[in-house]
């Protein structure tokens, strides 16, 4: 068996997978009892410990992408996999079982989605995220953690002290499946992606392409996995607070980031099409948020098939 061969690839995926799931479950479930150990929201924990720890793939994926190949590649991972996280991610967990929004999600989460997809069409606009560019979004990052940061210590400070006498202890196995289930993820999808990006490259596909398709959807597969696993344990708020924060993060922190160290050139193919889908994917699901408060399953069809027709498109 010759190292970079097609069957090698496929094992490397189909080890990613299940590495995907095993890692899904564990974070899920550890983050879960830690919400409950410490008297957070699970919203809270989705949009922080679980949107960071998924969001690794896309800074490991962009800062290796730009410096070592394209910056093509970073910014069609961030652009695609935040395409990938409405259409697909909350699409098939909606299918699964309709996700609920949270006030706290709707009125403090999503507005940051918002700005930080208008963000980064604004600043990418005339060709180039720059040095002052990457300022900017780690500044608007530092202002999305200070907000999340006074939600949580007011939080805290309505918990009486009969309630925390009734809370369960933290448990260093929760702590450990965090962990193991972060490693697992990034493991995963580092898999698959070297297998999927290695298929498509010898097929002769360019960089932009291969970052807004395979490793789009490679780094957004543990977005993918722990939404899943959470709407099946009937805990929607981790979908739904995962794909937001994810998406914050992704071009806050990692777009943010990934410019400091190196300017990121936007075609004018990007700006003439994965840009305002990025914008229309964004608008679509706030206002299926806003409407309802919910995510249905016919909701959920329709971003599926509006992703389907989004790498249609890129064909």
């Amino acid at each position: 068996m010759l190292l970079g061969s097609p069957l090698v690839e496929l094992l490397l995926i189909a080890g990613g997978v299940a590495l995907l799931y095993a890692g899904a479950e564990a974070l899920v479930a550890g983050a879960s009892d830690l919400a409950l150990a410490v008297g957070l929201k699970a919203s809270t924990v989705g949009v922080t410990v679980v949107a960071f720890a998924t969001t690794a793939p896309e800074l490991f994926v962009s800062l290796l992408g730009a410096v070592t190949v394209s910056t093509d590649i970073g910014l069609g991972a961030i652009v695609g996999s935040n395409i990938a996280n409405i259409g697909l991610v909350l699409g098939i967990s909606a299918l699964i079982r309709p996700l609920d929004i949270s006030d706290v999600v709707f009125r403090r989460d999503v507005p940051f989605m918002i700005a930080a997809a208008l963000l980064l069409v604004g600043l990418g606009w005339d060709g180039t995220v720059g040095l002052v560019d990457g300022v900017v979004l780690l500044a608007a990052l530092v202002a999305f953690t200070a907000v999340v940061l006074r939600s949580i210590q007011r939080s805290q400070s309505a918990i009486s002290d009969a309630e925390r006498d009734e809370m369960p202890e933290a448990k260093a196995r929760d702590v450990a499946a965090v962990g193991g289930g972060i490693v697992a993820l990034v493991l995963g999808s580092r898999w698959l992606i070297d297998g999927g990006e290695s298929l498509l490259s010898a097929a002769g596909f360019s960089d932009i392409f291969i970052g807004l398709t395979v490793l789009a959807l490679g780094t957004s597969l543990p977005e993918l996995a722990a939404s899943v696993v959470a709407a099946v344990r009937d805990e929607t708020e981790f979908s739904i607070s995962n794909v937001v924060g994810s998406n914050i993060y992704n071009v806050l922190a990692v777009i943010g980031i990934v410019a400091v160290v190196t300017p990121i050139g936007v075609s004018p193919a990007v700006r003439g099409f994965e840009f305002p889908a990025l914008l229309a994917f964004t608008a679509g699901v706030v206002g299926l948020m806003a409407y309802g408060r919910r995510i249905t399953r016919v909701d959920g069809a329709v971003l599926t098939a509006g992703y389907g027709v989004f790498v249609y498109l890129l064909f």
